[in-house]
């Protein structure tokens, strides 16, 4: 960042402002005051990031994969080495403590990077022999120039885990980071010169989605497109890609249930895990269990024991290492998420605590913070049960048996994940199993390894990212038959 707060783009090596002169201002969520500017980039911008990456795109394809680990690792060292700060600028950027990022989002963005370097120099080829006709073997090629879009809600933790498995597998990239958000994914394109990567192999644009992400989405150079957002938007980036042929990986929205059994051990860190998988982030996370389902047997103990722990998170200062929940990312979310409690009220929710907005004084009297919040009495098709809020509201939903609660937790046009709590073992495969969701965590939340895939289905998403699932959608494969006689 310079010293004017004016963030610029990334492309072919170097750091320039937008062709068009134009700036979006950036706010910090926990004062609501402006901080920084980001480029408001348009197809000009875009057309010059693609040029360069296609440029770049043979050199780098060709550059063995040890060596573009290597660089992969020099990249993670100097994210790694600017971990606090980055963490400081994360939470000035998106309004999550700061605490948080320190402690999740700057080591995973170190984390995808390196073990997208360690993966690409362990991926096997497979080969197919025919008895002694022929043998068949497959080849992973990159794809050429590719686009990643990313989301607000986890900057460069999720910036990284996309542009990682591309580059790592030979591709140049043209990305574009959320304009809400935009400073840590500025500050890595800085890292990325420091680092080495050669001019064009990453090129990063900032600006809106119809003005800069359309133009990465339309253009017909770009072989991919991965993007991480709404499911509105997913549709749109579908519609637009298909006529197009490009590859597409769709990570969107979800509407999470977390399922807790009559056998839930209330003695165990479980329940504290649970007020977590609600309001981790303010709620901001796709992953969110926003639909906890409670068997009826222990419903009234359940409630009264996750009440206490959600009336005890402290809404606070990003800054403060005691706060366990920060601001909203912006004025719109915050009015949105506003609007969603007040039509949990209107469609007959009990607001059992939060339900408006938290009061934080000093340099945060003007920023944009909600009260956790926990709704119970709405049915499961109420409209707040139905669609993603994305913030800190939670409701409660009671089922009967295994069976009840499999309906209800399927019950929605929203497939990404779920979370079951239970000490019975077959129940936990049983119900697992039986399960319309991408990813299942049972008497756990958030436990991720990176070898496996990720992704949902129904409104959810398209396709999986992850170990070799991102590998492959960031290659195409080639089969080579020879001949033997």
């Amino acid at each position: 960042m310079t010293s004017s707060n004016a963030l610029q783009n990334l492309i072919d090596g170097r750091l320039v402002p937008p062709r068009n002169g134009r700036y979006l201002d950036v706010v910090e969520p926990a004062t609501g005051q402006v901080f920084a500017r980001c480029p408001a980039a348009d197809s000009t911008d875009v057309e010059a990031a693609v040029a360069a990456a296609r440029a770049a795109f043979p050199g780098w394809a060709a550059t063995p994969a040890d060596v573009r680990a290597r660089l992969l690792e020099r990249l993670a060292d100097r994210v790694e080495a600017e971990l606090d700060a980055l963490a400081e600028l994360e939470s000035r950027d998106s309004g999550k403590p700061v605490a948080l990022a320190r402690r999740v989002d700057i080591p995973r963005a170190v984390a995808n990077l390196r073990f997208f370097a360690h993966a690409i120099t362990q991926w096997p080829s497979e080969s197919h022999p025919m008895e002694e006709r022929a043998l068949n073997y497959t080849l992973r090629q990159p794809l050429g120039v590719v686009g990643c879009i990313s989301p607000w809600n986890l900057p460069l933790y999720l910036f990284t885990w996309k542009i990682a498995p591309a580059l790592a597998a030979g591709n140049t990239v043209v990305a574009k980071p959320s304009e809400v958000t935009p400073c840590t994914a500025a500050r890595l394109g800085e890292l990325a010169v420091e680092a080495g990567l050669p001019p064009g192999v990453l090129n990063i644009v900032h600006g809106t989605g119809p003005d800069c992400g359309q133009a990465i989405v339309e253009h017909p150079s770009i072989k991919a497109i991965s993007f991480t957002g709404s499911t509105r938007t997913g549709a749109a980036i579908a519609a637009s890609a298909a006529p197009r042929f490009k590859k597409l990986s769709l990570e969107l929205g979800g509407k999470n249930p977390a399922i807790v059994f009559d056998d839930f051990d209330f003695e165990a860190a479980s329940l504290d895990t649970i007020v977590r998988s609600g309001f981790a982030n303010q709620g901001e996370i796709c992953l969110c269990g926003s639909r906890l389902l409670v068997q009826r047997s222990i419903y009234e103990r359940f409630r009264a024991r996750y009440l206490e722990r959600v009336r005890a998170l402290r809404v606070g200062d990003p800054r403060d290492a005691d706060s366990d929940l920060g601001a909203l990312v912006s004025e719109p979310h915050y009015r949105k998420i506003l609007a969603c409690i007040e039509r949990a009220r209107a469609e007959g929710g009990t607001i059992l605590t939060g339900g408006g907005p938290a009061t934080v004084a000093g340099r945060c009297a003007d920023g944009w913070f909600v009260e956790p919040t926990v709704v119970e009495g709405l049915s499961n098709d109420s409209a707040t049960n139905q669609e993603e809020i994305f913030g800190p509201v939670v409701c409660l939903i009671p089922f009967d048996d295994e069976a009840d609660a499999i309906a209800l937790a399927n019950g929605t046009g929203y497939g990404l994940a779920a979370s079951l709590w239970t000490r019975d073992l077959k129940r936990a495969h049983r119900v697992a199993a039986r399960l319309e969701f991408g990813l299942v965590w049972v008497n756990c939340w958030l436990l991720r390894d990176l070898r496996t895939p990720f992704g949902g289905v129904k409104n959810s998403g398209v396709g999986r990212e992850g170990g070799v699932e991102a590998l492959r959608f960031f290659t195409e494969p080639k089969n080579v038959c020879l001949a033997l006689d």
